[in-house]
């Protein structure tokens, strides 16, 4: 199962994209929150659905969503209940200050901050040594979950991961959003990550940790110097620049020794084409499937009137090929 038929009327990457953000309808799935607290004093809130007990042999799959994304994300509802289905327990941790909680430090998250994820990912292995751990992570938390496979080589505490429509390349996507519609996603996400920053100057003074007052992040106008001004300061990068070349998960692919599926499409409208590997970029752990249609998370097949969300089957049957 691993070709992609966009729905006829859908085969637009921008329809592929927006239509289940607008139109899909799902139940909220049954959650139970566990505030998961850090080492350096901050907290993330894991919400659970379908949580097994700890003497459970019943497969867990670890959640990362995307760029201000969260519980409420349709992806991550989708998957949820498709997971339920299959007999697979879920549990989305939030990345800090997405579960529209503040996080009590200065810091936030970013695409290669792997400590918050390691240390859940080990709590988890802890708490349920009977079930087998899976993986997914969606745009922002592909990229992630990539470079954390990376760093975990041959020792790591999953049997399968999946990224969906995963910014391989930073750079490029920075720059891929800014031109065209694509600006208006960028306009979008860059509202809400603002929103969240102009309200942390309320219990931190980011004049005195990065420079950055409270007017300049105001005037804060692209994601690209979101990063350059906050998110590389505050994470202790140079800049933007080196925050996008050290935390692309692209150059990292060749260390990643669990299976794993990379799902991209090549009409992604927040990258292009140059962010895909090559074969030899990767050993034969890692599986890549680019679709032609799909847009950014969408994947939707069937009829427009009846749509199918081809990744959440797409991704169970992966995770059971692996079992």
């Amino acid at each position: 199962m691993t070709s992609f038929q966009a729905a006829p009327g859908l085969t637009n990457r921008h329809f592929q994209t927006l239509y289940a953000t607008f139109f899909r309808k799902l139940a909220q799935p049954k959650i139970e929150i566990q505030r998961f607290e850090l080492a350096d004093g901050d907290f993330v809130d894991c919400h659970w659905h379908a949580k097994p007990s700890t003497n459970s042999r019943t497969p867990i799959a670890v959640l990362f969503h995307g760029l201000t994304g969260s519980y409420q994300s349709s992806y991550i509802k989708g998957i949820m209940l498709s997971l339920q289905k299959a007999g697979i327990a879920s549990v989305l941790m939030h990345f800090r200050g997405c579960s529209h909680e503040i996080n009590r430090t200065a810091r936030a998250y970013h695409s290669g901050d792997t400590c918050d994820a390691k240390a859940w990912i080990a709590a988890l292995a802890q708490q349920f040594p009977n079930s087998k751990l899976f993986a997914i992570g969606y745009s922002l938390g592909g990229n992630m979950l990539l470079k954390l496979l990376a760093e975990y080589r041959n020792n790591s505490p999953l049997c399968a991961a999946v990224a969906v429509s995963a910014p391989l390349q930073l750079q490029v996507s920075a720059a891929t959003m800014q031109r065209g519609f694509a600006r208006v996603y960028q306009q979008h996400l860059l509202g809400l990550l603002k929103k969240s920053l102009l309200h942390k100057y309320q219990y931190h003074d980011y004049q005195a940790l990065i420079g950055l007052s409270l007017q300049q992040a105001k005037r804060i106008s692209s994601i690209k110097q979101f990063d350059d001004l906050y998110t590389a300061r505050i994470h202790g990068f140079a800049d933007a620049k080196d925050y996008y070349q050290r935390c692309s998960a692209k150059q990292y692919l060749n260390h990643i020794q669990t299976n794993t599926l990379i799902i991209q499409a090549l009409d992604d409208p927040f990258m292009t084409s140059a962010v895909l590997p090559v074969a030899e970029q990767f050993p034969a752990t890692v599986k890549l499937e680019v679709q032609q249609h799909g847009g950014h998370l969408g994947f939707i097949s069937g009829k427009l009137w009846r749509p199918q969300y081809w990744l959440e089957p797409r991704i169970i049957d992966y995770f059971s090929s692996c079992q």
